[in-house]
């Protein structure tokens, strides 16, 4: 059979291309050809309608709503998580194979148009629901992460911290290509820019989240204002709930048929950008303001072992499920405090939180690479190959990484890396380092405080982790042998 897939994950980055490999292998092993579109965050290459044309089914391995969907009405499909089809992409591809063998193939709708996407199940339980409109809104947010976080970062690189005096004015009177400090103070001028936007872009997605497209102009504006009266994070998630529900309840009233026309144009995103932005001005913003200062005064007076429990405990939760919701509290709670002091001089606590994260975020398939170089016989010859990516992968902070063997081995793998990687982000803490990049692991090791510190963190963690994987793996495999011991000395029976 030929079958089109679609991958997708909140990020974007691993595991949309992790499940792609995975559903190109399993289709070819079973005998079947897998075309796969990977919807991530380099953008994607959308099928030829020929391809489309000629597919039996369809594999929706996807954490996001598909874009232009419509192009597959009237095959057959099964619709998976991401991981799912990381996890047992064998399985999906029987899935499709039942789904196309029980239903017949019917025509292809012609393309529609690009959409903005998400996925949130409408009959989930509500803590399922409020976690996929989060993701919505860190999956739109990370872009802009990485954009403005690496730029910044590379700007005091390149022209020393006190680059943040440069100011858009100063760049437009005077800006002189051939010096490295202009360039340094563009650059640093572009990421702060970017990274105004990541507020604004959390709430609008949340809010997209909820109420669709007439959630997005309450969510960014009140997010804006989030920003303006000091709420920040907080004041960005509260905006973009606030601003995606008032959008759903106005857009579910009953109004008169002559109305309707205007109500998803005018009147919903002036009435609910009022009341969402009215709220965050004049109501909200000045006590999740105070919430703010007292959380950073409060992260910013921890101090010895406090400090070091919050490492351990962020770097637990990093590799709690390696990319999944949990990791990406932690990465957003790092990041978004980064946000607020990345123009900042000194060395406040926000810095040493991303550090621990990102460090303890490499450490599991770091670790997990190093358990299948010193304990081959532990591991088939598909995860001794794998290991080999884990070792590229961990070194650039890509902690989906260690998924194909948690897939494997989950409450072997999993406690490990939890035990690695929280011990990594407490010695983060203990050894004061601290970093102004939200990503790029050895890349940004340049503007690592204390780096040879850090890298003894995550070498330590790594080791830690080697060694967790080594005896819970052990342990597992002494019960087949043993039984296979006692068969054996069983007399033959005729």
């Amino acid at each position: 059979m030929k079958f089109v897939a679609i991958t997708s994950c909140p990020t974007g980055i691993a595991h949309t291309y992790m499940a792609a490999e995975a559903l190109e292998q399993a289709g070819k092993a079973a005998g079947h050809d897998v075309q796969v579109e990977t919807q991530g965050s380099a953008g994607s290459a959308p099928f030829d309608p020929a391809v489309i044309a000629a597919a039996d089914g369809v594999i929706y391995a996807a954490d996001l709503e598909v874009r232009d969907k419509d192009r597959f009405a009237g095959l057959p499909f099964v619709d998976v998580g991401v991981k799912k089809a990381v996890a047992d992409a064998p399985g999906v591809v029987a899935a499709a194979v039942a789904a196309v063998e029980a239903a017949p193939k019917g025509s292809p709708a012609p393309a529609a148009g690009p959409a903005l996407a998400t996925k949130v199940t409408a009959n989930a339980h509500v803590g399922t629901r409020i976690r996929q409109w989060l993701m919505t809104g860190v999956s739109y947010m990370i872009p802009f992460v990485a954009a403005g976080g690496i730029m910044i970062a590379l700007s005091f690189l390149i022209g020393g911290y006190t680059i943040n005096k440069v100011t858009a004015a100063d760049l437009i009177a005077s800006f002189d290509p051939t010096t490295a400090h202009d360039w340094a103070g563009l650059l640093f001028v572009l990421g702060g820019s970017a990274f105004g936007f990541l507020v604004p872009v959390l709430a609008g997605f949340i809010a997209f989240g909820i109420a669709d497209r007439p959630g997005l102009a309450p969510g960014f504006v009140g997010g804006t204002i989030a920003v303006a009266v000091g709420a920040g994070f907080l004041g960005g998630l509260v905006a973009g709930f606030l601003g995606g529900f008032v959008a759903l309840g106005l857009a579910r009233l009953k109004v008169p048929n002559a109305v309707r026309g205007v109500m998803p144009v005018v009147v919903i995103p002036l009435v609910a950008t009022f009341i969402t932005a009215g709220a965050m001005l004049v109501v909200l913003g000045h006590p999740l303001k105070w919430l703010m200062d007292e959380l950073t005064a409060g992260l910013n007076s921890l101090s010895g072992g406090g400090i070091v429990l919050l490492g351990v405990i962020l770097g637990v939760m990093m590799a709690a499920d390696l990319g999944g919701p949990i990791n990406k509290v932690a990465y957003t709670f790092a990041t978004t405090g980064l946000a607020t002091v990345a123009t900042a001089s000194g060395q406040p606590v926000e810095l040493k939180v991303m550090a621990a994260v990102m460090a303890a975020g490499m450490t599991p398939p770091l670790g997990i690479a190093l358990a299948t170089f010193v304990r081959r016989n532990l591991f088939t010859e598909a995860e001794r190959q794998n290991g080999k990516a884990a070792v590229l992968l961990g070194a650039f902070f890509i902690t989906e990484g260690a998924i194909p063997f948690a897939a494997a081995a989950p409450l072997r793998i999993i406690p490990a890396a939890m035990i690695g990687s929280g011990l990594t982000g407490g010695l983060t803490m203990a050894f004061g380092n601290t970093l102004r990049a939200p990503h790029g692991g050895i890349v940004v090791f340049g503007l690592v405080g204390q780096p040879l510190l850090y890298l003894l963190a995550i070498v330590i963690g790594s080791v830690v982790t080697a060694a967790a994987v080594v005896v819970l793996k052990g342990l597992h495999r002494k019960a087949p042998e043993a039984q296979s011991t006692a068969t054996a000395a069983q007399p033959a029976t005729v």
